[in-house]
């Protein structure tokens, strides 16, 4: 058959666009924090002086933690002006972020390190193995469903089918709110509680069929 007559018969033929979605539970695995020192002084120098010896000790408690993580995150200062515009004073903030898969040795530094620290962000999620595990599943669930919902298409029009088009998304979004900010936490020398959970990893199949006799 010529081509212009296949591209001619392909046209004709009934184009029909589907989707279908399917989601699968990872373990919320892996916990990463923010801790930082943060304060006021005359002096940039003597700013300095005192949230360095802050984080140097943050980093003595973390280091005693082999299974998590310690990493040095960002450092900002900058000047207070009076309200005459001339400086009065200087601010400095220095961050360090934490992560770990033992979310009880997390918990357990994180209750130290709030004792002179305060605590960013708390986050809840899932490892790369664990979403890649979890999406690998929800990609065969939700093509079984776009293919369930393809037959009962054509069969409802006494049709069969061919898939003409595919295409596959997947995202992850936590069950519950994925982070505590440190307001609501209190800063004592016990073990911060955490609840892990599980982040839903959804699959979405969209696409297209094309009925044929």
């Amino acid at each position: 058959m010529p081509a212009t007559a296949a591209t001619s018969d392909e046209a004709m033929l009934t184009t029909i666009e589907l989707s279908a979605e399917a989601a699968r539970p990872a373990a919320n695995d892996l916990t990463r924090a923010s801790v930082f020192a943060e304060a006021s002084g005359a002096t940039a120098s003597e700013l300095a002086n005192r949230v360095n010896s802050q984080i140097s000790d943050a980093l003595k408690t973390a280091k005693a933690y082999t299974h998590v993580n310690t990493q040095s995150g960002a450092t900002h200062s900058y000047p207070i002006y009076a309200k005459d515009n001339k400086i009065e004073g200087w601010r400095m903030r220095s961050e360090l972020t934490l992560e770990s898969r033992d979310s009880a040795a997390l918990s357990e530094l994180l209750g130290k390190l709030q004792t002179s620290l305060g605590v960013a962000n708390l986050m809840l999620l899932p490892s790369p193995e664990a979403r890649e595990e979890a999406e690998s599943k929800a990609i065969i669930d939700a093509i079984a469903a776009f293919k369930l919902r393809a037959k009962t298409v054509a069969d409802a029009l006494g049709r069969s089918y061919r898939i003409k088009l595919l295409s596959i998304n997947s995202n992850g979004r936590p069950a519950g709110p994925p982070m505590m900010r440190a307001a609501a936490m209190a800063a004592d020398a016990t073990a911060m509680p955490i609840e892990a959970g599980e982040t839903q990893i959804r699959a979405t199949i969209s696409g297209q069929i094309v009925l044929t006799e």
